[in-house]
């Protein structure tokens, strides 16, 4: 009886031994980047279930995925700091240097807190942080590291939200657009109607721009009816194009749409559909990539993190041209001058035509893609099949970025030179990111050549 007693003690001593896992096990377990890229979807979600205008989305993406990657780079030495390089971001806590720490877990916390923070719906991060926190506990990370890591974790996400509050977004809450109705300028659009969208956007504190004005475009064509005048032709392209649509044209006009609320009218009744934004649906072309490539979880973090400062900057950069020409959309020329029953593919967004904010974000991430990943990438793009949006094969980010860009205007949205100084306007942005936020230490010769 002795005997089996001393032998149940063992046995539960070694078992309680055999659960014991060293660092470097669960810093392995920990830095799949799986449960990241999964996360990062979830905020995708919250986004579209809160329904945020796709500036206001590039800035909540912006803030979670620096603090993640701030969290992360103490565990890769090759890493550094965005801290003095991006405009006014100073470098975030240090982690005690004597202590164990699971940076990956500190890196998903301080995301978690931001992206909680930056949201509305509380209520959806609830449920999804405890079961998320909980499969990190099952890694067998000890109770001491486990709880540093997310205090490491959530002391970066304050930084960062300290950093967020001062970008001057919460003094244009509210603020709205006088319509001037003077020829050739932005009016609302059906069929909604809707009030201009984030017309201060251009006085938020960018990431890596100098100001908004540091790239420019040249000023659109001169609005003038006339039949042999610029405008007129650019006019007349989109309206014989949209009466003439094929079904590839439709099929990529519609595979781009990322209108984040959808007017859908029937009869006298009016309704929306939820989607995602342009930001949402870049971000996940590079979980996309990254997935399919095996990015460890650093790669992946630098190339979310890299890729939504430059879409943030684009919407800058754009928002200033915007209202800066304050041109007219297609769908009100056509319709108040020769043809009122005509409508667009998509529905024409809220915001001045010149220059297109989709061509500008989707040239600045694809062009940071580009720099990190590599060129002539070939990716399927299954991001908005869920929302009936099809999929996509391209052979390159800029043989994707250039579809998206024409995409608007086979959706009747914009005019050709719109979206093709979007383009360029972004390519700009993407090449400003890609020197100013320098991520990996051996990259400082060739930013700065």
């Amino acid at each position: 009886m002795k005997f089996g007693f001393l032998s149940l003690i063992l046995l539960a001593f070694t078992s309680g031994c055999s659960k014991t896992v060293s660092p470097e096990e669960y810093n392995a377990k920990a830095s799949d980047p799986k449960l990241f890229h999964e996360t990062t979807t979830h905020l995708t979600d919250v986004i579209i279930h809160d329904i945020f205008k796709p500036p206001v989305a590039s800035r909540i993406y912006s803030y979670s995925f620096l603090a993640a990657y701030e969290a992360l780079t103490p565990a890769y030495p090759d890493y550094q700091s965005l801290g003095g390089q991006l405009v006014k971001f100073t470098n975030p806590p240090k982690p005690d240097s004597s202590l164990a720490y699971c940076f990956p877990l500190a890196s998903i916390k301080a995301f978690t807190v931001v992206g909680r923070t930056l949201t509305f719906s509380g209520n959806m991060w609830d449920d999804y942080e405890t079961e998320l926190f909980e499969k990190y506990r099952k890694m067998g990370i000890p109770e001491d590291v486990f709880e540093r890591s997310t205090a490491y974790g959530d002391s970066v996400a304050k930084h960062v939200l300290a950093y967020s509050a001062k970008d001057h977004y919460k003094e244009i809450r509210g603020y709205r657009y006088t319509v001037t109705n003077a020829p050739g300028t932005w009016v609302p659009t059906p069929p909604a109607y809707a009030d201009a969208c984030e017309p201060m956007w251009n006085t938020v504190r960018t990431f890596a721009l100098d100001s908004v004005n540091q790239f420019s475009c040249p000023p659109p064509a001169k609005y003038a009816l006339n039949k042999t005048s610029p405008f007129m032709k650019l006019a007349m392209e989109v309206y014989d194009m949209g009466n003439a649509l094929t079904e590839d044209q439709k099929a990529t006009a519609y595979f781009w749409d990322d209108n984040a609320f959808v007017t859908n009218v029937v009869g006298h009744a009016m309704f929306a559909n939820k989607k995602m934004t342009p930001a949402g649906h870049w971000l996940a072309i590079i979980k996309t990539v990254a997935t399919d490539k095996k990015l460890n979880l650093m790669q992946s973090t630098e190339a979310y993190t890299l890729g939504a400062l430059s879409i943030f900057d684009a919407f800058s950069a754009c928002w200033q041209e915007k209202y800066k020409f304050v041109r007219i959309r297609p769908e009100t020329v056509i319709n108040n001058n020769w043809d009122p029953n005509w409508r667009p593919f998509l529905e024409t967004p809220a915001f001045p035509e010149y220059v297109s904010g989709h061509s500008s974000i989707s040239a600045a991430c694809g062009t940071i893609l580009t720099h990190l990943i590599g060129d002539n990438i070939a990716f399927t793009d299954t991001t908005e099949k869920k929302y009936g949006h099809g999929i996509k094969s391209f052979k390159s980010f800029k043989d994707a970025y250039l579809d998206a860009s024409i995409s608007r205007v086979y959706g009747g949205i914009h005019y050709r030179d719109g979206v093709e100084q979007g383009t360029y306007l972004g390519e700009k942005i993407g090449e400003n990111v890609w020197r100013r936020a320098v991520t990996k230490r051996d990259r400082h010769v060739i930013a700065k050549n």
